[in-house]
Formats: C-alpha cells, sequence, structure tokens
C-alpha cells in the first residue's frame, strides 16, 4: 500500500529507515498542545501522559484513500484497549485541510464498525501540531511515550492491530479492556460539575455542583463499565469518600436538572 507524500524526502542510507515524523526525531520531547475533537471536547498532551498513558497520533486527511483504509484499523486499536480510558491514549490529527464536517463525514464513511477515536479536524487545531511535527506522508502513525518524547515517528506498514501491538515496549502489558458503556440520560439536559483535584490521589476527590443542587446522586465506573462507587447528596459540594486505584474513572451525576458525565483519573 503506497501512501500519498507531500514532500521529497531523503532516505537516510545510514540507517536505511526514516520516519515521517520531519518535526521530531526519536527521543526528543514533544511540544505541548492542546487541541479540541469534533465532539467539542479538549485534549492536552501534558495532561494525558501526566496519567502514565502512551499516545499514539494517527494524522491524516479526508480524501486519502491509505487513511481511509487504515483507520478502521486505528479505531480497532482504539476499541480494543477501553476507548482512552485503559493505559493508551488514541488522537486522529487531521492535517489542515479539513473542517469539523468534513472530518465527521470522514469518521462516519470510513471510521469501521468501532468506538472511533476522538478526531482533530483543523477547526480544533489540528492544523498547528501537523505543523510542528513535519509529517511527510499519510497517513503517518506515532507513539509517545508518558515522559512526552517520541519513542516512534512512522508505525508502517500497517497491516492490523497486531501492528499497533508490536510497538509496546519491554514489560508494558496494557489490559485489553472493553469500553465504558455509554451513560443514558433519557434526553436530560447536560449539567456541568467540577472535580478536583484532577487527577487525584484517589483518597481526596471532590465535587462542586455549578447549579447549587439540594439533591444528586453519583455514580463512578471504572474502565469495564463496573459501578465502583455511588452516593446520595443534598449540598453543592461534597466529597467523594472512596480509596481509587490508580487508572481512569466515568463519574456520572443526576440531579434534578440534568445529567452530567466527566473522566476522573488516578495516579
Amino acid at each position: 500500500m503506497k501512501r500519498i507524500f507531500t514532500t521529497v524526502l531523503t532516505i537516510a542510507l545510514s540507517t536505511g529507515l526514516f520516519a515521517q515524523v520531519g518535526g521530531y526525531s526519536v527521543g526528543d520531547t514533544i511540544e505541548n498542545f492542546t487541541v479540541t475533537d469534533i465532539d467539542g471536547t479538549e485534549h492536552t498532551l501534558y495532561d494525558i501522559t501526566a496519567s502514565g498513558q502512551y499516545v499514539y497520533l494517527d494524522f491524516f486527511f479526508d480524501t486519502c484513500p491509505p487513511c481511509q483504509t487504515t483507520t478502521p484499523i486505528f479505531n480497532e486499536f482504539h476499541d480494543k484497549y477501553g476507548c482512552n480510558e485503559g493505559d493508551i491514549f488514541m488522537l486522529s490529527m487531521n492535517n489542515g485541510t479539513d473542517d469539523d464536517a468534513e472530518v465527521a463525514a470522514f469518521e462516519d464513511s470510513f471510521g469501521g464498525d468501532f468506538s472511533h477515536a476522538p478526531a482533530v479536524s483543523n477547526d480544533g487545531g489540528a492544523g498547528v501540531v501537523d505543523e510542528r511535527f513535519i509529517i511527510g506522508a499519510y497517513p503517518t502513525y506515532c507513539m509517545i511515550g508518558p515522559d512526552n518524547t517520541l519513542l516512534i515517528g512512522d508505525i508502517w506498514p500497517l497491516s492490523d492491530v497486531t501492528t499497533f501491538e508490536a510497538t509496546f515496549p519491554d514489560e508494558f502489558e496494557p489490559a485489553v479492556v472493553e469500553c465504558t458503556p455509554a451513560v443514558s440520560v433519557n434526553d436530560e439536559p447536560a449539567i456541568d460539575f467540577e472535580i478536583f483535584p484532577n487527577p487525584s490521589n484517589g483518597s481526596a476527590i471532590n465535587i462542586r455542583l455549578d447549579n447549587n443542587t439540594s439533591k444528586a446522586s453519583i455514580v463512578i465506573y471504572n474502565v469495564v463499565g463496573a459501578a465502583v462507587y455511588n452516593q446520595n447528596i443534598t449540598t453543592s459540594e461534597f466529597a467523594i469518600n472512596a480509596e481509587l486505584t490508580i487508572g481512569a474513572y466515568i463519574v456520572n451525576i443526576k440531579t434534578d436538572a440534568g445529567v452530567g458525565t466527566q473522566k476522573l483519573v488516578v495516579q
């Protein structure tokens, strides 16, 4: 399968290899970035890696045939390892030529029958990140470690999920987990709330509701969708008295005004 090359590349004969990430070399520290995906969720690299997750980026554009062919594999990888709630975080990054609507149409048409990794268009800042990485061909899949260094600049050729799994460092064995099931809100309006600190050490977690409600129920789910904590409260600010182990959780709160869901990281 050929990729689409956007520049003339020189192959380093000393190694016989080249990385499609031209802006960084393996071992370099990746500059922090914040992007917003097509669903309106913000993602900051250093916040993700601070939780100990390895980050896989997919650089693509919507009319790129090899991107269309391999995107389902990336999404299957995302689905298999917990939809960014486990030890791995996946993010699809547009090259800056497509807006939210175009990226959404791309995902609908070519994303496959899996839970899709968050996708960022030029509207959400993907073009700026693409320019920093100086991507030489599309698609380019790369890997960033929890210490924010580039571990692999070009995961290719991509045959199936095992290609990604072959990049796992020695002694890194991420758990295969189901994605947290979507919480049904029965068309109820969304509410906002604050979790602090987040990330947390697991024993001192506080929640503040923005609507000053006097009655609410809270349920916390682990990465496999099991409820690990539940409580009914009657104040707008309260503490969670639970000893949560290291990992990612989904906090769901239901009040008379509506339902809210947020991610909680314990490290």
